[in-house]
């Protein structure tokens, strides 16, 4: 097949497509010599580029990024509001946990679905369009399902509709702003997105339920639908248009390519070339040390306590996150840490070991903080695969990646379910904090060959006009 990159050769890894820059071959020693000089005593990144030590009050000086965190703080909002509501909706018309729970559930499957076949479209059509075109199409189904009288396969159709643009959303958002800001400003514009995506979280789990109970569950999901909107507008009076990537490297005379041939091309980018295999691995790690996540209700009923207690724990990883992601992102520098990511990956699964001992609650929540503070590896982890991603690729990449990160958490979920079916619930914990563990070592292995010359191909394009 010919390389949607080119137009012309087969794909190859990124050390190939990424131009005019080379990757310095690693001294004897093992670290390259920017590593060796200390980026802290630079006070730069590994390409010269802008200060890491400023990444955030750089990012956030730019207005277009901006627009963009705004755009997706306003959608992060409504997608939680929408599965809340909704599931509040099925139940209200059921009266049916099963029927909730199955709504619930529902919200997965877009993703997974739609992550290798709809991320492409991030490449193969100027993402600024992307993006509107989705935010327009969520607010109209969103809008249709809060409609009273709805028969329920209907609001799940138009749920799972509903939420399926919000794949080449995500796409294109991340895809676009490796376009707007490059290198540090990068890793930290993507960290800022993380780290509001966990408050977020942490605020829905305390708010949510009663802006539902407030304005009921019809009023709350049209209420989504504007939020879409609002999102819409901010990005086209806050972004300016951009060509779509893959129309600009392909070479005259050549005709458009399709969606198959843009997602069979990325596969084979993402899985061909061991890097970025590698950063996707320890991306999908998560389906193990999110298994106390899934089992938040069970583990509160174990302990004779209610949704309070099942709200903590599931808020524990999002603390963790918060602080372990800022602390990752804004006070250590660039060398140091890319080498935590697999150490990190490791310490992510190890804290749930302690479901051993049957932990108090207390304990329970605090042992998934540290494992959240640790999995802030993925911030490093995620900015760092866009970045070493050729441009006219990232947006099907991301996608790849993040569909994958839906399967690997939603399977763990239900698996780690079933399994509680046979033996205890902390058994079932512990087994999964080994499979991590275990999953993070090997990835580590191979990682610490790896990185060396990652830094110089993320900032390659920060010097580039």
């Amino acid at each position: 097949m010919g390389n949607p990159h080119t137009g012309s050769r087969d794909i190859g890894p990124p050390r190939e497509s990424v131009e005019p820059a080379e990757i310095p071959e690693t001294p004897q020693n093992g670290y390259t010599d920017q590593e060796n000089q200390g980026t802290e005593a630079a006070g730069q990144d590994a390409n010269g580029g802008s200060d890491w030590r400023t990444g955030y009050r750089d990012v956030i000086a730019v207005g277009e990024f901006r627009a963009l965190w705004l755009a997706h703080a306003l959608s992060m909002v409504g997608n939680y509001l929408l599965n809340l509501a909704v599931s509040v909706l099925v139940f209200q018309q059921t009266e049916s946990a099963l029927a909730a729970g199955f709504t619930l559930g529902l919200t997965f499957l877009p993703h997974v679905i739609g992550g290798p076949l709809l991320s492409g479209l991030a490449d193969l059509f100027p993402r600024r369009r992307v993006i509107l075109i989705s935010d327009v199409v969520r607010a109209v189904l969103v809008a249709m399902i809060s409609i009273p009288g709805l028969p329920l396969w209907l609001t799940w159709i138009l749920l799972f509709c509903s939420i399926l643009p919000m794949v080449p959303f995500s796409a294109a958002r991340a895809a676009l702003m490796s376009e707007i800001v490059q290198g540090e400003r990068y890793v930290a514009g993507s960290a800022i997105i993380n780290l509001t995506s966990h408050v977020g979280t942490l605020v829905g789990l305390v708010v949510g339920g009663a802006i539902v109970t407030l304005l009921d569950a019809h009023t709350t999901v049209l209420c989504n639908a504007l939020t879409y909107v609002a999102s819409a507008i901010i990005i086209f009076v806050g972004v300016r248009a951009r060509p779509a990537p893959i129309q600009e490297s392909t070479s005259e005379g050549s005709g458009r390519l399709r969606l198959w041939e843009v997602t069979a091309g990325g596969a084979r980018l993402v899985f061909g070339d061991p890097r970025l295999r590698t950063l996707g691995l320890f991306a999908w790690l998560a389906g193990f040390y999110m298994v106390p996540y899934g089992l938040a209700n069970p583990l509160a009923a174990q302990l004779d306590r209610g949704a309070a207690a099942a709200g903590l724990i599931m808020a524990g990883p999002a603390m963790g996150a918060v602080l372990g992601g800022f602390v990752l992102t804004r006070l250590i520098s660039p060398a140091p840490r890319m080498r935590l990511i697999g150490p990190l990956a490791i310490a992510a699964s190890l804290p749930l070991l302690g479901w051993l001992a049957q932990p108090p609650l207390w304990v329970m929540v605090a042992l998934l903080v540290v494992s959240g503070a640790c999995a802030s590896y993925q911030f490093v982890a995620n900015a760092t695969f866009v970045l070493c991603v050729p441009p006219d690729g990232r947006g099907l990449a991301f996608g790849l990646v993040a569909a994958g990160l839906q399967a690997a958490q939603g399977v763990g979920i239900v698996l780690a379910g079933l399994l509680a079916e046979v033996v205890s619930l902390n058994i079932v914990i512990t087994i999964a904090a080994l499979c991590g563990t275990l999953g993070a070592v090997a990835l580590t292995l191979p990682w610490s060959r790896l990185y060396h010359g990652t830094i110089e191909l993320m900032y390659a394009s920060e010097g580039a006009p």
